[in-house]
């Protein structure tokens, strides 16, 4: 069985699937962007602001599931221009600031919904 996690902390889907999905012990973060879930609007005013705003969604979704950062294993990272990597990735080392990172990947597209420059999934575990 799996259960469906949804909170009115991060953004509503914008096609059809869910905020997330635990199945046995493994809760399954849909890709994050940068949508501010009381606005609807997206957050655009910089790359640091845009992931800063990703996270914060993956936050608030991972809470909704009685867990934090540290539980996650695997994040999916995709950037439209890759000369945003660094940007990107001093804002990620901050949200796992004093614990270990997870296994990630990043990858360059062509084109993210509502025009992100970043998104992110993840991948967590219970204990």
């Amino acid at each position: 069985m799996k259960r469906i996690i949804h909170t009115d902390k991060a953004p509503a889907p914008v096609g059809p699937y869910h905020q997330a999905v635990i199945h046995n012990d493994t809760l399954y973060v849909s890709g994050q962007i940068a949508l501010d879930a009381q606005s609807g609007q997206m957050i655009q005013t910089s790359i640091e602001a845009e992931t800063r705003q990703v996270l914060a969604n993956l936050r608030h979704i991972l809470a909704e599931a009685d867990l934090s950062p540290a539980h996650i294993i695997k994040c999916s990272v995709f950037v439209t221009d890759m000369e945003d990597y660094g940007r990107i990735n001093a804002e990620y080392a901050e949200f796992f600031k004093g614990l270990q990172p997870p296994a990630r990947e990043l990858v360059q597209v062509a084109r993210l919904p509502k025009d992100a420059r970043v998104e992110i999934s993840a991948i967590a575990a219970f204990d």
